[in-house]
């Protein structure tokens, strides 16, 4: 693919509202949507507000949705559409607009600060933590999480119901929630427990639409929500777990 000139139509505006713009820009063999949006910032758009940092997909900053699907524009190639194909980029819409493509994700650090941090045993002294290999494979997945909040920003479940945000961490957070939880040193004694009672962990219904749109591939569903609800359901109903609960006063 040689230089051409893209049809590219971008979102303009702020809280107070805004609009669909179209452009015309050169691109060249090999580059990103990101690379477009900065050269179209620098030609004929310089009060255009984007957030970016490492270009290289790993920051997390530049998330945005092309065509419709989230992604991030730094890895998004414009060999991925045709040469007559319009590109529409447009902000995250789970979260309110700053300006443009930028938006306010505040929301995504105050569910961080509502989880309690990693809690060792008490008795146990810095050097002296032991995992088997085993444990940090199966956790090591969830931390390659860049927090772009494509997976925050995907989820229906505050999507189309402003209404949930407060009551619900989203699968980023509840993803950490069950990293924690499967830490065999973590003796918070009610990490599955608080997911569902307080961060919302029921209101997910596991149709996987945080996974498929992660950058880093994690199988968020698969390997951390869908486990988490289980180990719930079998605290709570499970009549020999309960029971054991009880005897040995697990937790």
């Amino acid at each position: 693919m040689g230089a051409y000139e893209a049809k590219m139509r971008v979102w303009r505006g702020d809280a107070a509202g805004g609009e669909l713009k179209d452009y015309a820009v050169e691109v060249n063999e090999g580059e990103v949507v990101l690379d477009i949006i900065h050269r179209l910032q620098q030609t004929q758009a310089g009060d255009l507000a984007v957030r970016w940092n490492c270009k290289a997909g790993k920051c997390g900053s530049c998330s945005a949705e092309i065509n419709g699907r989230p992604r991030l524009m730094c890895m998004t190639r414009m060999s991925t559409f045709g040469e007559d194909e319009t590109v529409t980029v447009t902000p995250l819409r789970t979260f309110p607009v700053m300006r443009d493509l930028v938006t306010d994700v505040s929301f995504n650090y105050e569910k961080a600060r509502e989880i309690p941090s990693f809690t060792p045993p008490k008795d146990l002294q810095p050097g002296e933590y032991r995992m088997q290999q085993e444990d940090v494979n199966r956790s090591q997945e969830f931390r390659k999480c860049i927090e772009c909040f494509l997976c925050q920003n995907v989820c229906h479940v505050i999507r189309d119901h402003e209404e949930n945000k407060e009551a619900y961490a989203g699968p980023r957070y509840l993803m950490r929630m069950a990293e924690l939880d499967m830490h065999p040193l973590d003796v918070h004694p009610r990490r599955a427990e608080d997911a569902q009672e307080v961060h919302g962990l029921g209101y997910c219904n596991i149709n996987k639409c945080c996974t498929e749109v992660c950058p880093e591939h994690i199988k968020i569903t698969d390997n951390a929500l869908i486990p988490m609800k289980e180990r719930v359901a079998d605290r709570k109903y499970d009549p020999v777990v309960w029971l054991g609960d009880k005897l040995f006063r697990r937790r």
